[in-house]
């Protein structure tokens, strides 16, 4: 079996390869204008534009997804797998701009391994359970919903992988009794601390994240699960959310969970605190280890219910989607592209706090993905190639 797992020095050479034609085509840096944003109280649909699939973020809509009255019950109970089945399908196959589920899988494999996926290699799944402390965690702040996880494995089961190769995983707080029971596939591999350990025992070279800030000292490398080490492929998970400390928290940021101790880090992340530099943030660090980067085939953005209001809030009405959820996924193989289209339905609901969005100009600059702000809701974007379905 030929492996096509590219080494860090390839990485680098394709992130600056990306860099420099990502510069050629210019605007990467437009602001969303703050009066503009502020005045959107009202969600449209967008026109379709022509196809550039690598900067491409779509972003599937249908207000059938949830039926939560927005009370005391968990929100999680008012899901309708089978819109999300179809929206996930939808998403996958705009994507990739293929006439099948199978195929659009097939493709995103081959983006990162010619030869696509093998039988026996495993695929990890990053979901983001930040408020999930304990395995019988039963509070309604926001967190992964099992939907989205039950749809991808309907999917990657379309090209023959296994359920017990499927492996979902957060390495710093826990995946909840009542996800796991939601789960349709009976084989598929959870992995917590009150479940199957994620693991910390691997001698790989690239096990450990380093990290440089530009002054001062650095914080001490950090570890990443075996889960995700002995994995071939990573899907990342993040939830359309703000962050009170942060500003945001999305794809970069849900690696925090992918890490050992990633509280030595805030005071680099935290817009005003004492380490924070606009030039330089250690998401960025953790995305370019090779085990997170370099096995990304998708980032799927969980706009279900979202979160405006807090990261540790339970789900509340949007009034830029009707006064209802967003009922929203979002789907990306550029991750810097997918948080700024995040980032802007965020921004148009509340306030954000100022350079919040500082490391995707940072992770543009490396070639990472296209840093562009504009109106998903309206007139769309310039260099983002954004689809709404």
């Amino acid at each position: 079996m030929k492996n096509d797992k590219l080494t860090r020095r390839d990485f680098i050479k394709k992130a600056a390869f990306a860099g420099a034609g990502l510069a050629v085509g210019g605007g990467l840096l437009t602001r969303l204008d703050t009066q503009a944003q502020e005045s959107v109280k009202i969600y449209l649909p967008l026109i379709l534009k022509a196809p550039t699939p690598s900067n491409r973020v779509v972003h599937v809509h249908d207000s059938n997804a949830t039926y939560w009255d927005f009370g005391s019950n968990y929100y999680g109970n008012y899901v309708r797998q089978d819109v999300v089945n179809n929206m996930v399908d939808q998403g996958v196959m705009a994507l990739k701009g293929a006439g099948s589920v199978a195929q659009a899988w097939d493709t995103l494999f081959k983006a990162v391994n010619t030869d696509g996926y093998q039988s026996g290699q495993k695929i990890a799944i990053k979901v983001n359970l930040n408020n999930a402390f304990q395995c019988n965690d039963s509070d309604n702040a926001i967190d992964a919903l099992i939907h989205p996880v039950n749809a991808i494995v309907r999917g990657l089961k379309q090209i023959g992988v296994a359920e017990r190769d499927i492996c979902v995983y957060e390495a710093v707080r826990q995946i909840p009794d009542r996800f796991v029971a939601g789960c349709l596939y009976p084989n598929v591999q959870f992995f917590s601390g009150c479940r199957q350990p994620p693991g910390s025992s691997s001698n790989d070279p690239d096990a450990l994240v380093t990290f440089n800030p530009p002054s001062g000292p650095a914080p001490s490398p950090l570890r990443i699960p075996d889960v995700l080490i002995n994995a071939a492929y990573l899907i990342n998970m993040p939830i359309m959310k703000t962050h009170d400390s942060a500003g945001v928290s999305l794809s970069f940021k849900n690696h925090f969970g992918t890490i050992s101790n990633p509280g030595s880090l805030h005071d680099y992340i935290f817009p005003g605190w004492s380490r924070f530099s606009t030039g330089y943030s250690p998401l960025i660090e953790i995305y370019q280890n090779p085990h997170v980067g370099t096995k990304t085939i998708l980032t799927i953005g969980d706009g279900l219910f979202g979160a405006w209001a807090g990261y540790t809030s339970p789900p509340s009405r949007w009034t830029t989607f009707g006064n209802a959820a967003p009922n929203s996924l979002f789907f990306a193989t550029d991750p810097v592209a997918i948080d700024c289209v995040m980032y802007d339905f965020l921004a148009a609901e509340t306030t954000i706090k100022a350079n919040a969005d500082s490391y995707l100009s940072v992770a543009a600059n490396i070639g990472l993905g296209v840093f562009e702000h504009g109106a998903p809701w309206g007139s769309g974007y310039s260099t983002i190639d954004y689809v709404k379905i």
